[in-house]
Parts: C-alpha cells; sequence; structure tokens
C-alpha cells in the first residue's frame, strides 16, 4: 500500500445490520479506507482467489485487511481462515476475526489457524460502536501496512 492510497478492507459478514455498523463507524472514523462487504464464506474465497465474480484485479483488489465473522453461510469463517493463511499469496494479509461467539474453542481455533486479533461484537450497540472506533485506530491509524 502506497502512502495516502485508500486502506482496503474486506468485511466478511452475513448479518446485514452489523455490516452497516461496521461500514458507518470506518466511514465515521475519517481514514481513507474502500470497504468491500461480501455475505459469505464461499464469496470471500471467490473475492480472495479472484474467482467467478471476481476474476478480475480491478474488481477484486487485494484487501490491506480482512474483518472475518465466523458463523457464515456456505462456507464457515474458520475454514476461510485456514484457506488463506494456507496460500502464499494470501497468508500475510492481516485478519481480524469480528463475531459474536466468545467460546474459547472457536478462539483456540481460530488463532491456531493464525489470526491476527480476535474481537467479540457487543449486543449493546453503543459497545459495539466504541469496540468500532477502537479498532479503526489500532488497525487503520496505528497499524502500519508493508508496502
Amino acid at each position: 500500500m502506497l502512502k495516502g492510497e485508500p486502506i482496503r478492507i474486506l468485511l466478511v459478514e452475513d448479518d446485514p445490520a452489523h455490516a452497516e455498523i461496521v461500514k458507518r463507524n470506518l466511514k465515521d472514523f475519517r481514514v481513507a479506507n474502500k470497504i468491500t462487504h461480501v455475505e459469505d464464506g464461499q464469496a470471500a474465497l471467490d473475492y480472495l482467489l479472484r474467482e467467478n465474480g471476481f476474476a478480475s484485479p480491478e474488481s477484486s483488489p487485494r484487501p490491506d485487511i480482512i474483518l472475518l465473522d465466523l458463523r457464515l453461510p456456505k462456507v464457515d469463517g474458520q475454514e476461510v481462515l485456514r484457506r488463506i493463511k494456507a496460500d502464499e499469496n494470501l497468508r500475510s494479509i492481516p485478519t481480524v476475526v469480528l463475531t459474536t461467539t466468545a467460546a474459547e474453542t472457536d478462539m483456540l481455533s481460530a488463532y491456531g489457524n493464525g489470526v491476527g486479533s480476535y474481537l467479540v461484537k457487543p449486543v449493546d450497540f453503543d459497545k459495539f460502536t466504541r469496540l468500532m472506533e477502537a479498532f479503526g485506530y489500532y488497525w487503520l491509524a496505528w497499524n502500519r501496512f508493508p508496502e
């Protein structure tokens, strides 16, 4: 990523309300970013592997960061994570789990599969908003991405 270019975020989220909260908060954060939203695990893999409707690099530029829900239709988020981290071209993309489950087994599996961070979505709207604000500061303002 070159300085001044938008941070490209792939948001993999099947809940439209959660996706809207994430998109709205990251937009309000005022960090130059471009969010691509897909609603299931298969669409995430198609996007990342440039298959089916995402064959063109113009329609599926490599994200700088992936926000990944675990409970997804078609392909489970853990399987998406495994595939990302097993692929030489994708494994260096920071991947953050953003999910409703705080189950220890899910966390252990995600970290075992190479996730960079595991965030549990609060049920409370204000807390979810604060979580996304903290995420924005850390990942989009303070964190550095390789060029």
